[in-house]
């Protein structure tokens, strides 16, 4: 099992910059990817940024490219993933949720945290 809480969600005009964390706890394997997603309420969640845990190889969704850049760090017991997120606008207004799991798509996640709002305002 994976535990996963995310931080750093709120509200933020447009043009501003945030910087989501997320604390990941257990059984995190050394090759999953941790993940950056967000969702709109009647909409699909969409896949923002990927990261591989051991190789750091990055994959982004066609709206973060350019924009947002996911990082990690690992401590001893953890694995702390960022997503900054710079030139916000307001279709960037989201849930948004960190993921854990095997990652070769973005499909390929099995663990998911409870999510953090961002709301840009315009």
């Amino acid at each position: 099992q994976v535990q996963l809480v995310e931080s750093g969600g709120g509200t933020v005009q447009a043009g501003g910059s945030l910087r989501l964390s997320c604390v990941a706890s257990g059984a995190i394997e050394l090759n999953y990817y941790m993940g950056w997603f967000r969702q709109v309420p009647g909409k699909e969640r969409e896949g923002v940024a990927r990261i591989h845990r051991r190789y750091s190889w990055i994959y982004y969704g066609g709206s973060a490219e350019g924009r947002f850049t996911i990082s990690r760090e690992d401590a001893k017991n953890t694995v702390t993933v960022f997503l900054q997120m710079n030139s916000l606008n307001p279709e960037d207004s989201a849930m948004y949720y960190c993921a854990a799991g095997w990652g070769s798509t973005w499909s390929d996640f099995s663990y998911w945290g409870q999510g953090t709002q961002v709301t840009v305002s315009s």
